[in-house]
């Protein structure tokens, strides 16, 4: 298994996210698990070529999930973090076939991603209040974490455990 950090940027992770304390907890006790027990964390950053892009202040992945050492980064253009990044070609190589999905955004790239997982036959996992998002012009961010998490994604494309369930699989 691997734990995919998706978008966690300085940029986009504000106190506007669904859950935002909760959410921030989370991740940071999910990574510090991951690299207690020797799991290995994967970072994807979105380039969007304009306001989000490299050399942008806010583009690094946020502080407080900030990647250590060796732990590996991809950047993606698009939605999904498996277009033309590499990551598939990676995950491949290293016949990994379980990856639990965090960060943001619920209903645009970790959507993409979860879909795409699936698509290239990984067992995709999704911990609780391990993504969010903010509010858009259909849905406020509650409703949409809640339609994905809950009736989207579960038992069709991954499996959504519990947070305390998510740490049990470390």
């Amino acid at each position: 298994m691997v734990l995919l950090v998706v978008d966690a940027q300085d940029m986009i992770v504000t106190n506007q996210l669904f859950q935002y304390e909760i959410f921030v907890n989370n991740m940071k006790q999910l990574i510090h698990l991951a690299r207690t027990k020797g799991i290995e964390i994967i970072y994807v950053r979105h380039d969007d070529g304009f306001e989000l892009t490299k050399g942008v202040k806010g583009f690094e992945i946020f502080e407080q999930f900030a990647p250590m050492n060796e732990e590996k980064i991809f950047d993606k253009h698009v939605n999904s973090a498996f277009r033309d990044t590499g990551l598939l070609e990676y995950l491949r190589s290293k016949n990994e076939d379980t990856i639990m999905i965090t960060g943001l955004q619920t209903d645009y790239c970790i959507d993409a991603t979860i879909k795409c997982g699936f698509e290239h036959g990984f067992e995709v996992v999704v911990p609780a209040y391990c993504n969010t998002t903010v509010d858009n012009e259909y849905m406020t961010a509650e409703q949409s974490y809640k339609y994905y998490n809950e009736n989207m994604w579960n038992s069709r494309y991954s499996r959504c455990v519990s947070f305390d369930q998510a740490c049990d699989l470390f």
